[in-house]
């Protein structure tokens, strides 16, 4: 059983590319009332019209898949991981 993923505000995380520069991806979450899976929502963080850079979708069992073509499954893993280990600060 996969611990309780705690990300309900949106916040950034930095991701290391393989080819290309490092970036800050803002995460926002979404869901839908009844929906199964947890969504969130990938942007760059910092530009005027921010690109869509895809989504994180986490299903009860804690299992995750990427809907985007921009991330590689590096990025997707590190993205994914900040979602899981996510922690609010008080």
């Amino acid at each position: 059983m996969m611990k309780n993923i705690e990300l309900n505000s949106e916040a950034k995380a930095w991701v290391k590319r393989k080819n290309g520069p490092d970036e800050v991806v803002r995460i926002v979450p979404g869901a839908e009332d009844g929906a199964p899976v947890l969504r969130y929502e990938l942007y760059s963080a910092f530009d005027a019209n921010p690109d869509y850079l895809g989504r994180i979708l986490f299903d009860k069992q804690g299992y995750w898949i990427y809907d985007g073509e921009t991330l590689s499954i590096a990025e997707q893993e590190q993205v994914a991981r900040f979602i899981i280990n996510y922690v609010e600060v008080v």
